[in-house]
């Protein structure tokens, strides 16, 4: 993939309120630390996250992609009715049907000929997204174009943190751990076409994408039916009468669905990092850039041991490398351009930078993009 007319016109992002300490998710987790005789501490110590984010309860995914979404339009020229393309590319959405993206494009007033829909890729959404849109602002099909996202850890972390008190189990916990970084926040991309830009500034250079999805049940979020759970547990049973009231719950508990993370951490890393290093040769050869030659990289934001091992991988010094997962965790599609966003804040990316966006997600999939800053 190259581009020769596409800008990042505007990166904005929307944050919750509710800061949540890891400290506070290990007070919930107490019960289960005293059986497991785990040391208060540990969950910071094994990710590097010391606090993130959550949406106030019943928060609508919509409203925060919306937010994010007017920040974007308000820091451009671009108006609402400019846009030609809308896309939502969070994991979490609103429901399956419609796309959450109709209601984002009728909150914002987007022009009625604009095309609206949702896609879904794991943690590389929003780049799925900024890549389409291009390929149809390169086409002549866009002349501008959003990409937004919200994320929600709430639902899933006090599933999961329930689920491991009840258990006792250090394998859960363990499974687990992963599920517990995660962060809360939205973000939206304003993706335009060159004649479109004001500022000219954050052109897209071109990008590239490879995939391993042997790996595909290595991190599965989503819901299952709680039925086959209640009746493995009634068949370790030897009690008749306990046995059978638990085979009676499972035949009422049909059709109940309940929320699932389940993470191979150590696999993820290992297969992630093997899959980032050959897309990272073929990026480079893509742009026509050297690893020296890059200025700064934004990388999806998991955890300490993933940064560390990523960065060594592919010989990139840790100072040109921008986190944010010590405070946000790992917020999902949006972890990425919102990073990127808050390091422009900060000063960190400067115009005239070479930026890397390297992005990976679970199934495996990765995406790197070279943007002149």
């Amino acid at each position: 993939m190259r581009y020769s007319r596409v800008f990042l016109e505007a990166i904005d992002y929307e944050l919750p309120q509710r800061v949540v300490s890891t400290s506070e998710l290990e007070r919930h987790l107490q019960p289960l630390y005293q059986t497991l005789r785990i040391p208060l501490g540990q969950l910071e110590a094994l990710t590097g996250i010391s606090q993130r984010r959550w949406w106030e309860p019943n928060f609508r995914v919509a409203d925060g992609a919306v937010a994010a979404a007017r920040k974007a339009l308000e820091s451009t020229h671009i108006r609402a009715d400019d846009i030609d393309m809308l896309v939502y590319t969070g994991v979490c959405r609103q429901q399956l049907e419609p796309a959450t993206a109709c209601e984002v494009a009728s909150k914002l007033g987007v022009s009625p000929d604009a095309t609206v829909y949702d896609i879904s890729n794991a943690c590389l959404g929003v780049l799925n997204g900024i890549i389409q849109v291009a390929n149809a602002i390169e086409l002549g099909q866009c002349r501008a174009g959003l990409v937004v996202s919200c994320e929600t850890a709430r639902e899933i972390n006090e599933a999961m943190i329930d689920q491991m008190i009840h258990s006792q189990s250090m394998e859960l916990f363990k499974q687990g751990i992963a599920t517990l970084t995660g962060g809360s926040g939205a973000v939206a991309v304003l993706v335009v076409d060159e004649e479109l830009s004001f500022q000219q500034r954050r052109r897209l250079v071109g990008g590239v994408a490879r995939n391993a999805p042997q790996h595909h049940k290595l991190c599965r979020w989503g819901w299952e039916n709680i039925s086959p759970t209640i009746e493995r547990i009634a068949s370790s049973q030897p009690a008749t009468y306990l046995k059978n009231k638990l085979v009676g719950m499972a035949d009422r508990a049909r059709h109940l669905m309940a929320p699932f993370m389940s993470t191979d951490a150590v696999n993820v890393l290992k297969y992630g990092v093997e899959l980032g290093q050959k897309t990272w040769q073929n990026f480079l050869h893509r742009v026509g850039w050297a690893t020296e030659q890059l200025d700064k990289v934004i990388c999806h934001q998991v955890g300490s041991s993933h940064r560390e091992t990523i960065l060594k991988t592919l010989g990139i010094p840790v100072h040109k490398e921008y986190s944010t997962f010590q405070t946000l965790g790992n917020i999902g599609t949006v972890s990425l351009p919102l990073t990127a966003a808050i390091a422009e804040e900060n000063g960190f990316l400067q115009q005239g930078d070479r930026v890397g966006f390297l992005g990976i997600g679970s199934g495996l999939n990765c995406m790197m993009l070279g943007v002149e800053w």
